[in-house]
């Protein structure tokens, strides 16, 4: 069997007195992990055990073990773990429930999905213990990731100095040609376009005007017609990219946080360009060409009407998802407003937005935190990433996501008709990972879903980027992250519900002040200042 280039001999008696020196292992400061192997190179010669945490999605297997990916490892490393499985739906309970048990720990948590919260609560208890030594010793392929991406590092790096997690992350594309960088895409129905002899609307004038055509000729027949349909506040659903189109052009996020060309941040929901988009858009629904649903309906009704083919225009991550074919739809590009002004608004997100902190940790009572740690580093050789992240290649009872091909490449496969969620979920493991934008087309290729969104990023939206910057996924303090939380929660909860109204029912220019002052009351100034004070501490670090 062939060694993992992870080959370190190392004497039980020097894991001992490295891993003693690392804050919090064993349950204290000065804690000791217990070893009984003394061949720290893959694989062992003799068995050695882990037990994790992790959960599982309710229609695939909660078995881990019976999972290709971990059956391989287990003959690669000679590691057994002894899983401890929840159904994802009832894991944030359940996990936290374990947790709470100190004499009955697991070595670690394989699928942790810890916010910052947990991770700053559960490290100031000591139920979870510091990593940045391991990484450091042990990880080397997490090391290397870090090394060559110091945003990544600076990301998942607490307050304290501490690291107290080993992160998920996925690029695809880089800088504004990244995969986030644009979260709720409209899309046109090009179909209906064509047989109105219309083009592709450039403006927000030509874009009323080939709704009120798809009205007015009834595209969906039998008075169907949707020309204009959206979740308003739904996330990639809600229809803030068009309102690029006004004023300073940063449209609306879910958020509402932008961040200026010099680096300040935005409140997108009180610009100008916000309000004169809003008044546009109530000018529409006056017109009767938004889905009087647009405010209330649910993802399964949204859906329901798009696969019956009714929409004009609607918005969302991938219209493939949404309509009945994709063929009948083309991404709108960013519209030029009654000044001239167009831009493709970023979402508050980039090619570093497919980071989460705390996808896996170790507990104070980890067994062996040096093969623990060695173990975890395995997930992020490329192929495993790919592996654990999407499926694997090699099974014969079901469909595969990858085949691997004669030069060692993942090459995603053909499904044959089977669901693609379903043959991820019945194959993929999740955890802790890295999947680089270098990696695509060395060590495997890109899932044909996510390739045609690039290429419409590419295509059609990043000439019209102007902004250069997003709010980076920032680890604040547990003070700030209170602040945070307490201010968004009333602030969002009104911003949300006064859109819905503006659109609705107009009177955007009588109701401004007394909007601007109602934010005021909820605390904007002061969230602002939270924000603004987390962005210039991280740039001053990442800078160092």
């Amino acid at each position: 069997m062939k060694k993992k280039n992870i080959k370190r001999l190392v004497s039980m008696v020097l894991a001992a007195s490295m891993v003693a020196g690392m804050s919090g292992c064993g349950g204290s400061a000065t804690g000791t992990a217990k070893s009984e192997i003394s061949d720290y190179s893959f694989p062992l010669k003799e068995t050695a055990t882990l037990s994790f945490i992790t959960s599982a999605e309710s229609g695939s297997t909660q078995e881990p073990n019976e999972r290709l990916i971990f059956q391989r490892l287990q003959d690669e490393t000679n590691v057994k773990i002894e899983w401890t499985c929840y159904v994802k739906d009832q894991f944030a309970d359940k996990k936290n429930l374990a947790l709470s048990n100190a004499k009955s720990l697991p070595d670690g948590l394989f699928d942790a999905d810890m916010s910052d919260y947990d991770l700053l609560r559960y490290a100031k208890q000591g139920v979870i213990i510091p990593v940045e030594d391991l990484i450091e010793d042990y990880m080397p392929n997490l090391k290397s990731v870090l090394d060559n991406n110091p945003q990544y590092r600076e990301m998942i790096t607490a307050p304290d100095g501490h690291i107290y997690s080993f992160p998920w992350i996925e690029q695809l594309g880089s800088g504004k040609e990244a995969i986030q960088t644009i979260g709720g895409m409209p899309f046109i129905n090009k179909t209906w376009l064509d047989k109105l002899n219309l083009k592709v609307p450039t403006t927000t004038e030509e874009l009323e005007k080939a709704l009120l055509a798809f009205k007015e000729n009834d595209m969906a027949g039998n008075g169907q017609t949707i020309p204009m349909s959206f979740i308003m506040n739904g996330g990639n659903e809600d229809m803030g990219f068009i309102l690029g189109a006004f004023g300073e052009g940063y449209g609306d996020v879910p958020d509402h946080i932008a961040v200026s060309n010099d680096k300040k941040v935005v409140y997108t929901a009180t610009q100008d360009g916000y309000k004169e988009g809003l008044k546009w858009m109530h000018q529409l629904a006056e017109e009767g060409l938004i889905d009087p649903e647009a405010y209330t309906q649910d993802w399964a009704t949204y859906v329901e009407k798009g696969k019956a083919g009714r929409y004009g225009l609607c918005f969302t991550w991938d219209a493939a998802n949404i309509v009945p074919s994709l063929d009948d739809y083309v991404p709108l590009p960013a519209l030029a407003g009654p000044d001239g002004q167009k831009n493709a608004p970023r979402a508050s997100r980039s090619d570093t937005s497919g980071l989460q902190r705390g996808r896996c940790v170790l507990t104070s009572k980890c067994s062996d935190t040096h093969l623990a740690a060695m173990w975890l580093d395995l997930m992020y050789e490329p192929q495993q990433s790919a592996q654990n992240n999407w499926g694997t290649y090699g099974a014969t009872d079901t469909a595969n996501i990858f085949e691997k091909t004669e030069d060692g490449m993942l090459k995603h496969a053909d499904l044959n008709g089977a669901s693609p969620n379903e043959v991820r979920n019945a194959q993929m493991v999740g955890g802790p990972l890295a999947i680089l934008d270098v990696y695509y087309g060395k060590y495997f290729t890109c899932p044909p879903d996510a390739q045609y969104r690039l290429d419409w990023i590419k295509d059609v939206y990043e000439k019209d980027m102007h902004n250069d910057y997003v709010y980076p996924n920032i680890f604040m303090s547990q003070e700030d992250l209170d602040e945070v939380s307490r201010y968004t929660t009333d602030l969002d909860s009104y911003v949300n519900r006064m859109k819905s109204e503006f659109v609705m029912n107009g009177n955007v220019d009588d109701g401004w002040d007394e909007y601007l002052e109602a934010l005021q009351g909820y605390g904007l100034d002061s969230y602002l200042e939270i924000m603004q004070k987390n962005l210039d501490n991280y740039y001053t670090k990442l800078e160092k």
